[in-house]
This record gives structure tokens, sequence and C-alpha cells, in this order.
């Protein structure tokens, strides 16, 4: 249960510049860091390869950008929540693309990204189908980006099944973050998420099928540990099949080395033409989601700023820039530049260490907080509270408490401004999406949003846009622990 709530919108301008100045001195954070050294719990050489790499990297997602290049359209395992839907642009999630590419096109489409977007970082294969699985072309695509842009990482992912027989050309390419699905390691629960899989050009169902997978998943595993590269797991939590299951899930990637490990919900729309969309199955809430997530804390590494990203993604994770690059709209000729990059990086490490400083500080603001408290952030990236309520299509979350002030998750909800007019329907919705939560923070928000959220028993903060997130919430909370204290 969250505290009860206590109006914070009284913050002074003074108040804020005082809390800003105090808050946002240089120096470095306890979890990340500005420099090249990267956090003391992390081997510089692992700080190396994640830094800057939005998946892998909780604070990276807030600066860099990935791409995923759709090359992949074979896939050899057929999961009840999975259906390659093409050309439907208005839809995020895996799987889903508007053009499939050749290697040769995808090149080209990625130097045209690489060249207007300094922010790119990372080049991913997901699909539409399975990367491992339609390797020729994976491949090709790795080795003419990498021949043209040798400064970009390059990512893929795979269910597994595949994997173990192309480790050595992954690691012969220099790819060294590769992210396993698997949702299971019991067979029996496997058989209840996969219909088939094609493995030695034989089809498999039912229990042999989920365990020779879960097999060759865990053999993916191994090898490359052994081989230095990082390992990302994607487990969906399906509500009633694999939801108590994914804690032992998380303990055994964590003895195979997995680096981190994602549990997403899973997204079942009847619309979708899934198996679980037209069989009723229904995905977590956000809270269902929250508390797997907690309790596997002590296990692996968790990822809790996924996006569930389409295959054909564009830009940092939570925005989606891939109808900008469309084939018919690149130039013929392009023309990289690095040095924009550069540039951006050199940007980005100053940043890096001035927010650190403030978010230790804010840190030690929120030690006095007895009780924890939830707050919905409207953002454009940067770890600033930059965006206006009516235009957010998620909510960043972050949680107070007695230990300082984290990021938990996030949660979607259509935007409630359209074309400037507000749509009660979607206020409607987004009241759900963000039960739980105490407060909002956002660079502005009119009256009648913000009178629906404060019926809700959320207040709406409209007067610290800009301000880093962790400043921003450790001045509320400073002033809630104030008043508090004024009304004992």
């Amino acid at each position: 249960m969250s505290a009860p709530l206590i109006p914070i919108s009284g913050l002074t301008v003074a108040n804020r510049q005082k809390m800003s100045a105090t808050l946002g001195q240089a120096g470095c954070s306890k979890s990340a860091c500005g420099s090249s050294a990267g956090p003391a719990d992390m081997d510089p050489v692992v700080w190396a390869k994640v830094k800057d790499h939005p998946c892998y990297s909780e604070e990276a997602h807030l600066y860099f950008a990935r791409m995923h290049v759709a090359v992949a359209p074979a896939c050899n395992i057929q999961c009840h929540y999975c259906n390659r839907k093409f050309d439907c642009a208005n839809e995020s999630r895996p799987g889903v693309v508007s053009e499939r590419l050749t290697p040769e096109q995808a090149a080209h489409k990625v130097l045209a990204v690489a060249a207007q977007v300094p922010q790119l970082s990372v080049l991913g294969v997901a699909g539409p189908g399975d990367a491992a699985c339609d390797w020729r072309r994976t491949k090709a695509t790795f080795e003419a980006v990498a021949e043209r842009l040798p400064d970009i990482k390059l990512c893929l992912s795979s269910n597994g099944l595949a994997l173990p027989d192309h480790i050595d050309e992954i690691v012969a390419m220099n790819v060294d973050h590769v992210t396993v699905t698997i949702n299971t390691i019991d067979p029996e629960i496997g058989a209840e998420i996969i219909g088939w899989i094609v493995h030695n050009r034989k089809r498999y169902t039912g229990v042999e099928a989920a365990t020779i997978l879960r097999d060759r998943q865990l053999q993916s595993l191994d090898m490359l540990r052994d081989r230095g590269v990082l390992v990302k797991v994607n487990s969906v939590l399906i509500p009633g099949i694999n939801d108590a299951h994914l804690i032992e899930v998380n303990r055994a990637v964590k003895a195979r080395g997995a680096f981190l490990h994602n549990i997403m919900p899973l997204i079942s729309d009847p619309a979708h033409g899934t198996h679980f969309g037209l069989t009723g199955q229904r995905g977590p809430t956000p809270a269902e989601l929250k508390q797997v997530q907690d309790a596997c804390d002590g296990g692996a590494r968790l990822m809790r700023h996924c996006r569930q990203c389409r295959a054909d993604a564009v830009g940092l994770l939570g925005e989606d820039r891939g109808g900008e690059f469309s084939l018919d709209s690149l130039p013929d000729e392009v023309e990289d530049a690095p040095e924009a990059r550069a540039a951006y990086r050199a940007w980005v490490a100053g940043e890096r260490a001035d927010r650190a400083a403030a978010a230790e500080r804010a840190d030690r603001a929120a030690a006095g907080v007895a009780d924890r408290v939830l707050f919905a952030v409207c953002t454009r990236g940067s770890g600033r509270i930059n965006q206006h309520f009516g235009k957010a299509t998620e909510f960043q979350i972050y949680e107070a408490d007695g230990d300082g002030i984290r990021f938990v998750g996030h949660r979607r909800a259509d935007n409630y401004c359209l074309g400037g007019i507000g749509d009660e329907e979607r206020m409607a919705h987004i009241v759900q999406v963000l039960d739980g939560v105490a407060y909002v923070l956002c660079q502005k928000i009119g009256e009648r949003p913000r009178q629906t959220l404060a019926r809700a028993g959320i207040e709406a903060i409209d007067d610290l846009g800009s301000d880093y997130i962790e400043t921003a919430i450790a001045a509320v909370v400073q002033a809630r622990t104030a008043q508090t204290a004024q009304r004992a």
C-alpha cells in the first residue's frame, strides 16, 4: 500500500532551485558512473560492452538507440503467443515488421539511420522469425554492417534451438550480446507454450519438443558463457502457466552465467491471431509482473526497462522511428557521420557523471521515507522530466523508500491528447494503468486530466520539468516528509 497522499504542488521556484543545486553537483554514483571504469561492482571489460547498449544497461537506455533489421523471417518453432503478422505499422510487439529486408538492403538502411541518428549504438537481428534459424541472412547482414560501421555493436535474439550450431561464427564476428528466449526449464510446462519445433529436419510436438528445446537452450547458455559472450534471457510471463515457475528459471539461468534476465508480460489479444489470444489466455497485470520480478530479486540480474520491441524498431527504447526510414525514402548514396556519434558519446559521458551525482544525493534525501511511494514519470529520454502528460505513451515507474530511489519498470498507455484534444476513454485507461501510483511527474499537464488523476488519489506535478528524475523525486519526498512532520 502506498502512503497517504500529501499534496506537493506547492513547491516554490526557490525551493526547486535550491534542491537542484543541492542534488545536481558532479560526482560518481554507487551504481553508475560516467567514468570509463564503470560501476565498482562490475568488471571493466563487461562495462565496456554494456555501457552503450540500451537493452543490457538500464542507464544506457536513457541515452542510446537501437535498430532492428528484419532480415530473418524463417523460424523453427511455433509458440502459442506468436503470430508474425506482416505490415502492421501501428503495433509494437515482437515479430511484427513493415518491411522484410535482404542483407544488402539492411546494411544500406543501417548506414542511413546511423548518419541521421547519432544516438545509434546497437544493431540487432530479432526476426521476424529467428536469427539463428535464418543464419545465412543474419550472418551476411552482420558482415556487411561491421565492414561499414565498426563502432556499432552487433546483437542477436534467438529461441536457442539452432543457436549451438553457430556459436563459433558468432564469436568470430565479435557479436558479444546474444538474447535467448527461455520460458521454462520444465518440459511439461513447455508443452503448454509451444505447438511444435523443427529440429534436424524433423517435426516434434508436446513434451518431446519442449525437452529438445530446453536442452538446446541451456547448451547455448553454457557455450556462450564459456566464450565470454554476454547473454540476456527473455522469459514471457504467462499467468497460470509459468508465472510461479519463473523463479526457478531465474535461478537456472543465473547458475549458467546469464548476465541479465528479462521477464516480459504476455501480449495477448484476439486481434493478433495467436493461439493464446484466440483461446482467451490473458496477460499479467503490471502488479502481477512486478510481483514475479520482485520474487526473483537476489537471483539473476533483472531487466525492468524492456519495451518488447518490433523486429524493425529504430530509436530509443519506448520510441519507434522506423517509419522515417522506409526503403523508398532512403537516398541512393549515404555518407557516414562517425564524428557525430563520437561527439554524442562524449556528451553522454559528461551527462552521466552529472546525473549519477544527482542520483546519489537523491538516494540520501529519500533515506527518511518509511513507506514505499511509486512515481510515474513522463520522459523522452536523457533521465529528465521532459514530456507533456498528454503526449506520453508510456510512464516510467520509480519507487522511493528508505533504501533510496530506483527505476522499477514502465507502463504503457495510449497518449491522452489527440490533436490537442483530450480523450476521456483513454484517460480512464490511464488511471487504471497508474494503479498504486501516488505522483505523476511531467513537464506540463492540463487542468482536466490533473483533476481526473486527483479524484483517483494521484497528484500530478508539472513544476519540476527538465529536472533529473531522481532529483525531482527527492524534492517531492523531502517536501512530503516535511509536511508529514508539521502535521504530526
